[in-house]
C-alpha cells in the first residue's frame, strides 16, 4: 500500500451508526431479522412499562442482554415517555419528574448513551391512513387533513373544532363520515387513538376528551415554559450520568385538535436548545416530521443545529398542495436527504477531529413501506415498521452515505 493510499484511508470520512427500531420480544420483526439487515445497533425501549413508572435497572439489563445475544448493541433509547402530568404541570408532575431522573440513572448504569423523548400533547404521532396504497402496490402511512377533520368533528366532537378547518375540508369530512359504516368507523377510531407502536395504551374517545380538557388554558408559550422547567430538572442528571437527551419534533408539525405544538419549526428548536444551553440537551433530527411542513428549510436547520443533534431519524414525506402528506421512498419525496446526510457526515467528522466521545451519530431508517412478502402478513403489525421497507431504506441510506463519504474524503485529500 503506497503512502497516498494510506493517507487517503486514514482521512476517510467516518459513517454514521446504522440502527433499526425494535419494539421488544413481541415485535413481529425479531432481532435475528434485524441482524440480517446489516444494522449493528437498535433503538428500543421498555414498552411494557406504564407511562410514568421507573424503569428498573434489572429489567434494562435483561433487555440489553437479549439484544446483545444476537451481536447487536443498544445505546439509544426510544423513548422514555413524558407523563401528561409533566406536560400540563398538574396532578403528581413532580413525582413523575423524579421517576424520570431515576430512569435516566438506571439507563446510564447499563451503558445507554442517548434518550429520545417528545413533548407532544395527548397523542404522539398521528396518521389518518395506516395502509394507503401507492401506485407500485406497496402501502404507506398517510395524513389527510380532511380525514382528520372527520375524526375531530364527528368522533371526538371537539367544541369549536369547525374553526380549525376550511369550508372545503369540512364538506369533505362530512362526505367521508357519511360513507363510513359502523365497522369502518370503529376501525378508524382505533387507528386514530391507539397506533402507538410496540404497545397499546387502550385509550378511548372519552380518555382523549378528558386529556384535552387539561390543555384548555395551556397555549404555546405556557407549554414551552413547562418543557423548560422539565429540562432544567432532568438535564443536570443527564449531564451527571453522561446521557444525551434528544427531543423528537412534533408529528405532524402543526396544531391538531386545537393543541399547541412547540417542536415544529426552526425557531422552536432554537428556543428549546437555549432553555438549557448544554450539549446534553439536544435533538432527535427527524427529517420526516420536520419535512411535513413546507416552510421548514431542513438543510438550513441541520446546518445551524448539527452540533446539538444527538440522534437521527431518516425518512421522507411527499407533501401535497392541499396540506396532506404521505411517507415517500427514503430517497424520494419533498426532502433532499442527500443534503441532510452530507451535513451530518461533516458534523461527525468535526466531532471526531475535536475528540468528542460522542462523535458517531446514530441514525435509523424510519417508516418504511409495507411491501413484498410483508403485504401478505396479517394485521396487527406496527404501522410503518414492517421489515422489508425499512431494510430497503437502510440499504439506500447506506449507499448514500458511502457515496457522500467518498466524495468528502476526496475533497479533503486534495
Amino acid at each position: 500500500m503506497d503512502h497516498d493510499t494510506r493517507r487517503a484511508r486514514s482521512m476517510q470520512q467516518p459513517l454514521m451508526k446504522e440502527c433499526f427500531r425494535w419494539y421488544g420480544p413481541n415485535d413481529p420483526v425479531p432481532l435475528s431479522y434485524i441482524k440480517q439487515t446489516g444494522a449493528t445497533h437498535v433503538f428500543s425501549a421498555l414498552h411494557h412499562v406504564p407511562y410514568g413508572d421507573v424503569w428498573a435497572q434489572d429489567d434494562i439489563h435483561q433487555y440489553k442482554q437479549l439484544i446483545e445475544s444476537v451481536n447487536l448493541r443498544w445505546d439509544v433509547v426510544e423513548s422514555v415517555p413524558v407523563h401528561e402530568d409533566i406536560k400540563t404541570r398538574t396532578g403528581q408532575y413532580q413525582k413523575y419528574i423524579d421517576r424520570y431522573k431515576q430512569t435516566l440513572s438506571h439507563l446510564a448504569a447499563e451503558g445507554i448513551k442517548v434518550v429520545i423523548y417528545n413533548f407532544m400533547p395527548v397523542l404522539d404521532w398521528v396518521r389518518t391512513d395506516l395502509r394507503h396504497k401507492l401506485p407500485d402496490g406497496s402501502r404507506c402511512l398517510y395524513f389527510s387533513i380532511a380525514k382528520f377533520a372527520t375524526f375531530d368533528l364527528y368522533m371526538l366532537k371537539r367544541p369549536d373544532a369547525a374553526a380549525s378547518y376550511t369550508k372545503a375540508e369540512i364538506e369533505e369530512a362530512t362526505r367521508i363520515w357519511k360513507e363510513m359504516n359502523v365497522t369502518t368507523r370503529k376501525q378508524f377510531e382505533r387507528d386514530m387513538i391507539d397506533i402507538f407502536p410496540g404497545c397499546s395504551r387502550g385509550l378511548t374517545i372519552h380518555d382523549v376528551r378528558s386529556m384535552l380538557k387539561l390543555y384548555q388554558n395551556i397555549g404555546q408559550q405556557k407549554l414551552k415554559e413547562h418543557l423548560r422547567l422539565f429540562l432544567q430538572e432532568i438535564a443536570p442528571v443527564a449531564r451527571e450520568v453522561n446521557i444525551n437527551l434528544a427531543i423528537h419534533p412534533d408529528d405532524p408539525p402543526f396544531s391538531i385538535m386545537g393543541l399547541p405544538r412547540i417542536v415544529s419549526t426552526e425557531e422552536d428548536l432554537h428556543d428549546i436548545l437555549m432553555m438549557v444551553d448544554d450539549p446534553v440537551n439536544g435533538l432527535c433530527f427527524c427529517t420526516g416530521s420536520l419535512g411535513a411542513r413546507p416552510d421548514n428549510n431542513l438543510h438550513a436547520i441541520v446546518r445551524r443545529f448539527s452540533n446539538r443533534v444527538n440522534a437521527v431519524h431518516l425518512r421522507n414525506v411527499q407533501r401535497l398542495e392541499n396540506g396532506d402528506f404521505y411517507e415517500a421512498d427514503h430517497l424520494a419525496g419533498s426532502v433532499n436527504l442527500s443534503n441532510i446526510v452530507r451535513e451530518l457526515l461533516i458534523e461527525q467528522a468535526n466531532r471526531l477531529k475535536h475528540q468528542r466521545n460522542d462523535w458517531q451519530i446514530s441514525f435509523r431508517p424510519d417508516h418504511g413501506h409495507t411491501m413484498l412478502d410483508d403485504l401478505s402478513k396479517p394485521d396487527p403489525t406496527n404501522p410503518g415498521y414492517s421489515c422489508i421497507g425499512r431494510m430497503r431504506g437502510l440499504a439506500e441510506l447506506r449507499g448514500l452515505q458511502h457515496g457522500l463519504a467518498q466524495n468528502l474524503t476526496t475533497i479533503n485529500t486534495k
